[in-house]
C-alpha cells in the first residue's frame, strides 16, 4: 500500500508564502493497493494528481468522497483524466445529502458556474451511493476492502477504512469529536497502520480562546482528539489532516510538535508526502 498526499488543507484553498511547506490545496489522497488505484476526496489537490496520471493512461480508479462540501469536490471539474476517453472512474459516496453524488458533482458544473457539464466529460464513469456500515470490494482484482462509518459533520460525512494484504489505512475527515472517543470511529480505526484524521484546530482554537470564537458544532476536531483516538484504537501512525486555512506553516509545525507529545508517531499531512506500507 502506497499513500500520496495531494491536498491536505481544509475549507478553502490557501496558496501563498505562509503555506508553501505543507501546501494549500484541499483534500485529496492517492492510495495504491497493488494494481488498484483509489482516490480519497476530490478537493483541489485532485487537479495536480490528474496531471501526473496523464502519464499512465488509460487509467481506472475508484474514487471515494467523504462528503460533498466544496473543498472536497471542487477539484473534480479540473481533473483532466476525466475528460479523456478510455479512462474509467468508479465514484462512490454516502447517501447523506438531498441529492446523489452524481447529481451534486453535475450541479457544480451546471451553467453558469462552469462552462463544461459532467455529461460532456469523455471518461466512462459509474456512480454508486453507499450506505452506512457497508463494505465493498474494489480494484481490478476485487481484492481491496473498503468499509465506511458515519462521522459527525453538518450534512453528514463518511470515514473510510481501506484494507489490502494485511495493511490498513483509515481516512477520517470533517468529523467533530465528542466528550468521549466516537465508538464508531474507534471501531473503524482499530489496529490501523495509518490514521489520517481531521485535526483542523488546536484545542485553544476549538474552544474560542484563540483564532476567533468557539468552533463547537462546526464539524471539525483537534489534534488532541486525534491522538486520543489513535491511542484507544491502537493505531501505528497518525497523520494530522485538514489544516485550517488560517494556519501558517509555522502553526502547523507547532501543532505537529504538540501532537507528538501525546502520540509520538504523528506527522502533519504535507502535499507530496508519501507513506509506504
Amino acid at each position: 500500500m502506497r499513500i500520496k498526499m495531494w491536498g491536505v488543507r481544509g475549507s478553502i484553498p490557501s496558496p501563498g508564502p505562509d503555506t508553501v511547506e505543507f501546501g494549500g490545496n484541499t483534500s485529496c489522497y492517492e492510495v495504491r493497493c497493488g494494481d488498484a488505484l483509489i482516490i480519497l476526496d476530490g478537493g483541489t489537490g485532485l487537479r495536480l494528481m490528474g496531471q501526473e496520471l496523464l502519464r499512465e493512461m488509460p487509467v481506472e480508479a475508484w474514487m471515494f468522497f467523504s462528503h460533498v462540501h466544496w473543498d472536497h469536490i471542487q477539484g473534480f471539474p479540473f481533473f483532466t483524466p476525466a475528460f479523456v476517453r478510455g479512462n474509467t472512474f468508479h465514484l462512490r459516496g454516502g447517501v447523506n445529502v438531498s441529492r446523489t453524488l452524481e447529481e451534486t458533482l453535475a450541479g457544480q458544473m451546471d451553467y453558469p458556474s462552469f462552462p463544461v457539464h459532467l455529461s460532456e466529460m469523455g471518461a466512462t464513469m459509474t456512480f454508486r451511493d453507499l450506505y452506512e456500515g457497508e463494505t465493498v470490494m474494489v480494484g481490478p482484482r476485487n481484492n481491496v476492502k473498503v468499509t465506511n462509518a458515519r462521522g459527525n459533520h453538518p450534512n453528514g460525512v463518511y470515514a473510510y477504512r481501506i484494507e489490502y494484504e494485511g495493511k490498513v489505512l483509515v481516512y477520517i475527515t470533517d468529523s467533530e469529536h465528542y466528550a468521549i472517543v466516537d465508538p464508531k470511529l474507534k471501531k473503524l480505526s482499530k489496529d490501523a497502520d495509518v490514521l489520517i484524521f481531521d485535526a483542523m484546530y488546536t484545542p485553544e482554537e476549538y474552544a474560542g480562546e484563540a483564532g476567533g470564537g468557539p468552533k463547537t458544532g462546526w464539524g471539525h476536531a483537534t489534534f488532541a482528539a486525534g491522538c486520543e483516538l489513535a491511542k484507544e484504537a491502537n493505531v501505528k501512525q497518525l497523520v494530522l489532516h485538514h489544516h485550517d486555512p488560517n494556519q501558517t506553516d509555522a502553526m502547523v509545525r507547532e501543532k505537529e510538535r504538540r501532537a507528538r507529545e501525546l502520540f509520538p508517531n504523528t506527522m502533519a499531512a504535507k502535499e507530496g508526502a508519501v507513506i509506504e506500507l
